[in-house]
């Protein structure tokens, strides 16, 4: 049996070898043939990019190639580093100048004297009109310890002056936000995972501990993840050392790789609620997993996306990278979580969830039932805010954000965050604003209106129900002012949060959106500690 196994093994090797040969010779055959006779010249670089990223949007959407003039990007998007002066910009037109939109807190810019609203006239001599908000943004980076000089328009007073800002390297905090909620709850909102950020939790959960924290709330929610390591440290935190809090199965591994705790834990016993949502993935699922796995954390909020695999990053000839999926991850009683199966693709191409009926049973240190196959399910159910698709178009829109910049342009000033609120008369600015905007400010059943009037047109049926469908039609159809004043309550959080993070930084942002999170509130409404076997 063992020798019929392994001759199997072997056969299916020689196979394989021979189909990635015969693939490699027939696509050098068809790039000679076409540079030989084809009738015009070969765009070969777009060529190359579009031949890659089709084979490799063939296997999943994380193993990606990465050529080397966008390494720069890649590298702040997989660790939120990069050479600047710490802001973001606006350009609302080309040929205007670009303005200081957010600086980052304890960032050169903010350091320098900054703010929201003042106008970038020229970035190392170059005037910034003409210039794309990309390029404006690639001048503006750059070696951490160089300098970049502008001209700038003060937005308080109109002074033009000259400002040189030596470059620093920018990392965007994964802790966004770490304080008390109420008398004894303690809350952490985490972003990301690169590098260090379990020394920032660390250091987040002895501060609450110092300021009364009898229960602790880790939100996870929207975070897609990040470095491994990370995760194994932040898990280290809470469960004693040399427990399991990962493993690794994959082709070039002989066993299982397992990552276990190495650090005294800081914190075993103090209550923990860990939030999560449908955008809580990879790293963040290790987390969430294992303390659940350990009965050490009540995971409440909605199923987490379900991403258990895992990447490596490959150097390729020319400078370039390749981030390849190398393994799948499991969690401390034996869990895979990934949702998508890409293995097995439909005959179209596409791919589908794993079935309910195909995922097991597994247990937590406690005895608890949880369960592999699609991510991480709460022990708590909590459900989100739905928002309207006036919203939505708002917010992906990018309306809200210039008004935002003209609020702080008109408002020197404006109180803590925890005291601001957005007047009436505020409002009324925003309305009057959007209503000279272009935007889909229909609500969802005037959307599912107009796409059964095209359904009944093509059954031919419009005519038989034209009067049914007016009346409907004129009682659903509300224009632009009234749909805006009607979903007030629902636009004025984004508005606020965008207002104070222009004056006093990221911080204060999440505190306006703890001011709104009806879901966290009930969270804690319906927080009860777990029921153990």
């Amino acid at each position: 049996m063992a020798i019929a196994l392994l001759a199997g093994t072997s056969a299916f090797a020689q196979s394989q070898s021979f189909k990635l040969g015969q693939w490699t010779e027939i696509n050098n055959a068809i790039l000679k043939e076409l540079n030989r006779s084809y009738v015009d010249s070969l765009p070969l670089d777009r060529m190359q990019r579009n031949g890659i990223d089709a084979m490799l949007e063939s296997l999943d959407p994380y193993t990606v190639y990465v050529p080397e003039e966008e390494n720069e990007d890649f590298q702040m998007q997989i660790g939120k580093v990069y050479g600047g002066i710490g802001a973001v910009i606006y350009k609302p037109e080309k040929d205007g100048y670009v303005y200081i939109n957010e600086p980052y807190a304890d960032a050169p810019a903010a350091r320098n004297g900054l703010v929201c609203g003042d106008q970038i006239m020229e970035i190392d001599g170059v005037s910034t009109i003409g210039l794309e908000t990309k390029e404006c943004s690639d001048r503006m980076k750059g070696t951490p310890g160089t300098n970049v000089k502008f001209k700038i328009k003060r937005v308080r007073g109109g002074a033009v002056e000259e400002v040189t800002i030596k470059r620093e390297r920018i990392h965007l905090p994964d802790v966004e936000y770490a304080g008390m909620i109420n008398d004894t709850t303690g809350y952490i909102l985490q972003t990301g995972f690169t590098e260090n950020v379990s020394s920032a939790v660390r250091e987040a959960v002895v501060k609450l501990r110092k300021q009364g924290m009898k229960l602790l709330v880790l939100d996870l929610r929207g975070n897609g993840g990040g470095l491994l390591h990370e995760a194994v440290n932040i898990a280290s935190l809470f469960i004693p050392k040399g427990s399991l809090v990962v493993s690794q199965k994959g082709k070039e591994m002989d066993k299982p790789v397992e990552h276990k705790t190495t650090l005294d834990p800081i914190d075993t016993t103090t209550p923990m609620i860990v939030m999560v949502s449908g955008g809580t993935a990879s790293s963040s699922e290790i987390v969430a997993g294992a303390l659940q796995d350990y009965d050490r954390a009540v995971i409440m909020g909605k199923k987490t996306y379900g991403k258990g695999l895992v990447q490596s990053i490959r150097s390729l000839p020319y400078n370039g990278t390749l981030k390849v999926t190398t393994a799948k991850y499991y969690t401390p009683s034996g869990r895979c979580v990934q949702a998508i199966d890409y293995a097995h693709r439909n005959e179209d191409g596409s791919v589908g969830y794993i079935a309910d009926s195909l995922t097991h049973e597994f247990r937590t240190a406690g005895g608890r039932i949880v369960r592999d196959g699609g991510g991480i399910t709460p022990d708590i159910e909590v459900a989100e805010k739905d928002y309207s698709r006036l919203v939505y178009s708002l917010v992906l829109g990018g309306h809200i954000e210039p008004f935002a910049l003209d609020y702080v342009m008109k408002h020197e000033s404006i109180p803590a965050a925890k005291d601001f609120h957005l007047s009436d008369k505020d409002y009324e600015d925003f309305i009057a604003y959007a209503k000279t905007k272009e935007f889909d400010y229909r609500s969802n059943a005037k959307t599912l209106f107009d796409q059964m009037k095209r359904e009944l047109a093509k059954d031919g049926m419009e005519e038989s129900v034209k009067a049914e469908l007016e009346a409907l039609d004129k009682a659903i159809d509300l224009d632009k002012e009234k749909f805006l004043r009607l979903k007030k309550d629902e636009i004025v959080p984004f508005i606020e949060e965008e207002i104070v993070v222009r004056y006093q930084f990221q911080e204060a942002g999440v505190e306006i959106r703890l001011r709104y999170d009806d879901q966290l509130r009930e969270a804690l409404k319906l927080y009860k500690p777990l029921e153990l076997k």
